[in-house]
């Protein structure tokens, strides 16, 4: 497992983290999504062989929380 910490501005509240949540844990192999509205993160736990950090950024992109890179 891997653990990842993704930084996204246009987060702003529990609300936001439910979206993510929501989106990410569709994907297969991801095993757990958190997140902290006031530093604007979200944490992620996922097998990287089942899937790509590319595949969670772009997912949290569809909800409309663009990752900073």
């Amino acid at each position: 497992m891997q653990q990842l910490t993704l930084t996204a501005p246009d987060i702003s509240c529990d609300h936001c983290i439910m979206s993510i949540r929501k989106a990410v844990t569709k994907l297969a192999g991801v095993e757990f999504v958190g997140g902290d509205p006031n530093r604007k993160q979200v944490s992620v736990r996922f097998d990287e062989s089942r899937v790509k950090v590319e595949d969670i950024e772009q997912a949290m992109e569809d909800e409309g929380y663009p990752v900073v890179k």
